[in-house]
């Protein structure tokens, strides 16, 4: 039900330039799938996809690395790209004007294979970052929110420490604590192995 890729590539901001080994992550079944952050590598997500209905391409947020596959997947298979509006900014910084988006909301539900994906929206590390929690699969799909070992990134433009730990301990510390947490790098982790350092995640921000 749940399946993951690495692709590697580049992500780029605010002038800098760095390697980057991302997750794609794939849930649906034999039939349809939905792909999470089509990043760097369309051809090897296709391949993956197989001969399934790709349901939707969802974007967790606007950064280069997560959406620059997506255009390029899209034309492959006439799926729609899925992302929070406020996160355009991101978006237009890679594609421009030329292709749009279709926009996710807090609390919509994506579908497929009779599953669940609920649209958490989580800013913090972007303005229009989400997560999807899937409560049948006992996942929630983080992004750059929430990584094994605390907050992602919140050191460029359009990002907020403060932000990001309200969205954490707001919108994710309060799921179930055997919920696995799927990244947007490295490794997975649980949402009970995290939300004891959420004190310390504070403490070290400041």
């Amino acid at each position: 039900m749940i399946a993951k890729i690495v692709t590697s590539g580049k992500f780029t901001l605010d002038g800098g330039t760095w390697d980057v080994d991302n997750n794609v992550w794939l849930v649906g079944d034999d039939h349809e799938v939905v792909v999470i952050d089509a990043a760097h590598d369309a051809e090897a997500i296709r391949q993956a996809v197989g001969d399934r209905r790709l349901v939707a391409i969802v974007c967790t947020h606007g950064h280069n690395d997560h959406i620059n596959a997506a255009g390029a997947l899209a034309d492959a298979t006439g799926a729609p790209i899925m992302l929070h509006p406020a996160d355009e900014v991101l978006w237009d910084m890679v594609y421009g004007g030329a292709r749009e988006f279709t926009p996710l909301a807090d609390g919509e539900v994506l579908r497929v294979a009779g599953t669940e994906l609920r649209v958490l929206h989580t800013p913090g590390h972007s303005p229009g970052a989400v997560c999807l929690y899937a409560p049948a699969l006992g996942a929630v799909f983080t992004g750059d929110t929430l990584f094994s070992g605390g907050p992602g990134a919140t050191g460029r433009s359009y990002s907020s420490f403060d932000t990001i730990i309200d969205s954490i301990r707001e919108r994710l510390l309060t799921l179930p604590s055997v919920t696995v947490v799927h990244t947007g790098h490295g490794d997975s982790t649980s949402i009970g192995a995290e939300a004891p350092d959420l004190a310390e995640w504070v403490a070290r921000g400041h």
